[in-house]
């Protein structure tokens, strides 16, 4: 049996017939194999009797080519064609449309290089997509280091959450779930915390977090400020998502991100005085009372059950002092130490962003931490930087990704 389309003629299986004059397709024997390479300006009838069929396009292309693709045996319905594609196709390079109508016809049409590769006709599906789906999210960044001798404490990282009805940092409840495109890399970049400071120096700020990946608007959540120091040329507590305190002598500390954390606190007057804890994620940090050699405590964090377990995260670093009533840190902040060493300050805690303690000399932040939370069912299991996977958390049917150190998702 023969028969036209246009003016191309095509022929019962395993006949070839060329293009007739004119332009148009030249049809090819059908096709079995599980794989097949498509050749722009060819049809191809794909017989999926006996197994599914994958179809690679040309990796480059002309504006103008086409190629057909066919159901011959009216199977596709149980063993489904699929189109891979290197260009765009339809807009998109993260799909790879399934056909999987019973007596359908695909026809495909190189347009330009936004589009690619776009159907003129495609019987039942009038427009193939990437799987897009949600995921909730929090990211912490890196808390800033305590400064050395009776200053300030470190700030906290900045802290950004969308879970439930949870507050993110700066006591705010404004993000969103992210629309995470199937087959995009999304990257999780973890912020280290900021060094700690010899005596008589500044506590280094900590690094950014953010999620990034095609499509998405970077989402940043922002270094804690490093302490700041009471001699002279005295410095006030670095900014940042949560402020660093400031030192002793009235220092201010430096200040926090909005929705994402708080102030460091001020020092105490007299320069021989306490320093001011650094922000946290929930609160100031606290100042010394009057002219007290007390250390100030680190601003109060955030407490999340976005891993199923409640965690505080996001607390600031206490206030370092002259003798030894040392400013105390919450939610992963490290303690504030004392001028002649003992006891001596303590760094904030691993993957909860925490600002370090002052004291001689002062300690790190805590590194930050990226966790993404969605259902169970749209989890690809594609991750790279070995972070940690849970399921069905808490029996809630949705997985969570823990990033502790920089990594991938695809989706």
């Amino acid at each position: 049996m023969s028969g036209t389309i246009g003016d191309n003629v095509y022929r019962a299986s395993g006949v070839v017939a060329t293009a007739a004059a004119g332009g148009g397709v030249s049809w090819q024997a059908v096709v079995t194999a599980s794989t097949l390479t498509a050749v722009a300006g060819n049809g191809y009838p794909i017989n999926t009797t006996s197994n599914a069929c994958t179809v690679t396009l040309p990796t480059s292309a002309s504006v103008g080519d086409e190629i057909i693709f066919t159901d011959y045996a009216r199977t596709w319905g149980t063993n489904a064609l699929t189109i891979s594609s290197s260009l765009n196709y339809q807009g998109s390079s993260a799909i790879d449309p399934v056909y999987d109508t019973t007596g359908e016809s695909v026809h495909i049409v190189y347009v330009d290089v936004t589009q690619g590769w776009v159907p003129t006709y495609d019987g039942a599906v009038a427009y193939e997509t990437a799987a897009n789906y949600t995921t909730e999210w929090l990211s912490i960044a890196g808390g800033g280091g305590g400064s050395g001798g009776y200053s300030g404490g470190g700030g906290a990282g900045g802290y950004r959450l969308k879970f439930n009805s949870e507050n993110s940092g700066g006591g705010t409840d404004t993000e969103s779930v992210i629309t995470l495109t199937g087959g995009t890399v999304y990257t999780a970049g973890v912020g280290a915390g900021g060094a700690g400071a010899s005596p008589n120096c500044c506590g280094t700020d900590g690094g950014d977090s953010t999620i990034s990946g095609s499509g998405l608007t970077t989402l940043t959540s922002v270094g804690g400020g490093g302490g700041g120091r009471n001699v002279a040329p005295s410095v006030p507590g670095g900014d940042g998502g949560s402020g660093g305190g400031g030192g002793a002598g009235s220092h201010a500390g430096g200040s926090g991100t909005a929705n994402q954390g708080y102030d460091g606190g001020t020092g105490a007057s007299g320069c021989g005085n306490g320093g001011a804890g650094g922000g946290g994620a929930s609160a100031v940090g606290a100042s010394p009372p009057g002219s007290s050699r007390a250390g100030g405590n680190g601003g109060a964090g955030v407490t999340s059950c976005i891993t199923g377990t409640p965690t505080g995260r996001g607390g600031g670093g206490g206030g370092g002092d002259y003798a030894s009533t040392t400013g105390l840190g919450t939610c992963g902040g490290g303690n504030g130490g004392a001028q002649g060493g003992s006891p001596a300050s303590t760094a904030g805690t691993a993957n909860t962003g925490g600002g370090g303690g002052a004291g001689n000399p002062g300690s790190a932040g805590g590194k930050g931490i990226i966790v993404l939370r969605m259902a169970d069912g749209n989890y690809s299991g594609t991750t790279t930087g070995c972070p940690t996977v849970a399921t069905d958390v808490g029996g809630s049917g949705e997985t969570t990704i823990t990033f502790n150190t920089c990594g991938t998702y695809t989706a």
